[in-house]
């Protein structure tokens, strides 16, 4: 038997993303616009496959053939024909669904592999006598045996995703560890290079010294002639992803003649460059234009983003995202934005350390029409160019039609938690979570000042008379030149600022005047901070899943950050937080988990309080060391102290239920295809993503794929 952890059960929740009448709304222009933007966004979106196993393209490739000539319900009785029982049919159906909402075999919210819950055999068996086997057997069987092993294989390394001996990674060459990613990062910094669309691959050694060769994403293929590492030569290498970039440039192209404004214009114009050439400074330039670009109708964002599945912490995932606006609740989110010059003040560090001005920035409510990439956030803070959202601004969404449907909750799943606060917490969890995604993205991301000492030597804060609030001594430490968070913090970079932005929320979802923006007062707004604070401190205990013991290492940033929200609380005592280990009624082992709610506006506050202002203060200065000892040691996963974490790790695996996946409609030059919320919608949808030109796709995915290893 498969451990659990590594297959999606057959009762997996799906669900469709309802879009249908806000598209129909729109204008014939802008369903043109958003049309070729979702276009572009597909097409990127397959380099998710790349980004994430060498074998997740084959995969991929293997299923289109088959359910582009057969839906899933042509190829039922196909399957029954093979042997297959009808939950085996039913796993593979979900496996497949898996595969396309993870862009992927390994899970977007965790990294942690995923397999058919059906034996190889009964696969190879069902393949075999399908339609598209009897089409191409010699391809397809090409297919089956150059990824069947893969598709299986549980050893320890291929489990998750990770660097060296952690997991597997592409964004690295399977013979590259942190050595190799730290000494590729000090390069890109010394030549003012992002890391953001990149890959790194190591050569054989020659004369006892390796040879590199960093990937760059673009259309255009050649070699950038620049001295790499020191003493030793080697080359940039354009052309990563080629053939994908040309048909998400040229899906921008066509966007361009329906744009609204000129700042869309401008903005599309430089995405185009930046995936021609791989200028990141070029995608920087399309951000610029895409914050002046105010409340749009249809929004959208495109390009290599989240860094969060490069186990260094450096490379961006892609993705690309079109969305319609929500004006009711957009309005709610104007006015956060307007009281924000207010509120940040209330933020448990010194003046000192907030950005001299707050620039505020487009904060919107959206339904998703597309987003292309390994998942679907409930809530995005973009762009995430650190000099650009110090100095320039940057934008806030928030995924309205992704919330309604994602964290809806049945009673008889709900673990961990009291009887007594359970109805409390169906009712409350999405307002409550619509309010901390609010503070989160708002004034968690946008807010703190990094300090910096420019390449002239100028300092960007006033180094004579700044002290640091922990020690009562002045600064002694702050960025550099070209360092950033990321390249600065790296491994914990992500991790460390979803930890803050979540205090944030949790520090601010106190004050009344945000709660009232959200329409609630009186008791009620004490119901929603008190759900907000109880799905804290259970998501701490839910993040359990995401950590793997045999590495001692954290597969998902924002599950590891309310964890360690979760240590804090129970460290501070005086009962504000407890946790036990139960039996359940099935006599299987169970956890309980409950929150004195009289004492958050006390306990709890002065808790968050002090440990927000030290992650703002390591974060403001560059101090790594502080910061990696303080975040190691609440994110330290042991059987020893007052809780036995890693038993605690078992039950929470035993109990767990797994995230939702998602079914989004494809948009046509003439309307939208719409699909059921279900596996076999799922399959449909991917099967037809790509009317004109699938068998090409294909093709350039499987060639691309093969690059990975020359």
């Amino acid at each position: 038997m498969v451990d659990s952890q590594y297959y999606l059960p057959n009762d997996i929740g799906i669900s469709a993303l309802d879009c249908a009448e806000a598209f129909r709304l729109l204008s014939p222009k802008e369903k043109l616009y958003a049309h070729y933007l979702s276009r572009a966004a597909w097409y990127g979106g397959l380099v998710v496959l790349l980004q994430t196993s060498s074998e997740s393209a084959s995969i991929y490739v293997l299923l289109q053939r088959v359910f582009r000539q057969q839906s899933p319900a042509q190829l039922e009785s196909v399957a029954m024909d093979a042997g297959l029982s009808p939950e085996e049919y039913q796993a593979f159906l979900v496996y497949a669904a898996g595969l396309y909402a993870n862009m992927g075999n390994y899970k977007s919210f965790g990294d942690t592999k995923f397999v058919p819950n059906l034996s190889k055999e009964k696969l190879k068996a069902l393949l075999w006598q399908s339609q598209a086997f009897k089409d191409s057997p010699t391809e397809m069987e090409a297919l089956w045996n150059s990824s069947a092993d893969l598709i299986y294989s549980l050893e320890d390394r291929q489990k998750q995703l990770g660097l060296g001996d952690k997991g597997i990674t592409t964004y690295f060459s399977g013979n590259c560890c942190l050595e190799d990613a730290e000494l590729a990062q000090k390069f890109l910094d010394s030549k003012n290079l992002s890391a953001y669309n990149t890959r790194l691959f190591k050569r054989e050694a020659v004369a006892g010294k390796n040879s590199y060769e960093v990937r760059l994403a673009s259309s255009v293929q050649n070699e950038l002639r620049i001295k790499l590492f020191c003493d030793f030569g080697d080359n940039m290498r354009r052309g990563d992803y080629a053939p994908l970039m040309k048909k998400v440039s040229e899906n921008l192209e066509k966007a361009q003649a329906y744009a609204a404004n000129e700042n869309q214009r401008r903005m599309l114009e430089e995405y185009v460059r930046s995936f021609t050439f791989g200028s990141v400074e070029a995608h920087k330039e399309g951000s610029r234009y895409w914050i002046k670009d105010k409340g749009p109708i249809v929004e959208s964002y495109i390009g290599f983003i989240e860094s969060y599945r490069d186990p260094f912490g450096s490379r961006g995932e892609f993705e690309g995202f079109v969305a319609i606006v929500n004006k009711a609740m957009s309005a709610r989110f104007g006015q956060l934005v307007s009281s924000a010059e207010v509120l940040l003040p209330e933020l448990p560090w010194p003046s000192a350390f907030e950005k001299d001005t707050f620039l505020k920035p487009d904060f919107t409510s959206l339904d998703v029409l597309t987003f292309a990439g390994s998942g679907i956030p409930a809530g995005i803070n973009i762009p995430n160019y650190d000099d650009i959202r110090q100095t320039e601004g940057f934008k806030n969404v928030s995924l309205g039609n992704v919330l309604a449907v994602a964290y809806a909750t049945q009673k008889e799943k709900l673990t961990f938690l009291d009887e007594k606060d359970k109805d409390l917490y169906i009712k409350w969890k999405g307002p409550s979570f619509e309010v901390q995604v609010g503070l989160h993205e708002l004034l968690g991301h946008g807010s703190g000042k990094l300090f910096v000492q420019d390449e002239k030597g100028n300092f960007n804060f006033e180094r004579q008379n700044v002290r640091n609030p922990e020690t009562g001594e002045l600064i002694s430490s702050w960025y550099k030149g070209n360092e950033t968070w990321d390249s600065k913090f790296s491994t914990i970079a992500s991790s460390y600022e979803e930890c803050r932005a979540e205090c944030v929320g949790l520090y601010l979802c106190l004050n009344k005047q945000v709660l009232s923006i959200f329409g609630h007062e009186g008791e009620d707004a004490e119901d929603v901070v008190y759900v907000n604070w109880l799905t804290m401190v259970r998501a701490g205990l839910l993040g359990l899943e995401f950590y793997t013991p045999d590495s001692q290492s954290w597969r998902q940033a924002h599950m590891q950050a309310r964890f360690v929200i979760l240590r804090v609380l129970l460290e501070t005592g005086e009962g504000l937080v407890t946790l036990q280990e139960t039996t359940g009624a099935d006599g299987r082992p169970d956890a309980l988990i409950t929150l004195d709610r009289a004492k958050i506006h006390t306990v709890g506050k002065s808790a968050i309080q002090r440990f927000l202002c030290k992650l703002q203060v390591h974060k403001s200065t560059a101090d790594v060391d502080g910061g990696r000892a303080l975040y190691d040691r609440y994110s330290a996963v042991t059987s020893s102290g007052s809780h036995d974490f890693l038993r605690l790790r078992e039950t929470v695996l035993l109990r767990k239920e797994e995230r939702k996946m998602f079914v989004q409609a494809n948009t046509r030059i003439n309307g939208q295809s719409l699909y059921e919320g279900s596996a076999t919608g799922l399959i449909r949808s991917f099967a037809e993503k790509f009317p004109e030109d699938a068998e090409e796709v294909e093709s350039q995915l499987l060639e691309l794929s093969k690059a990975f290893w020359l």
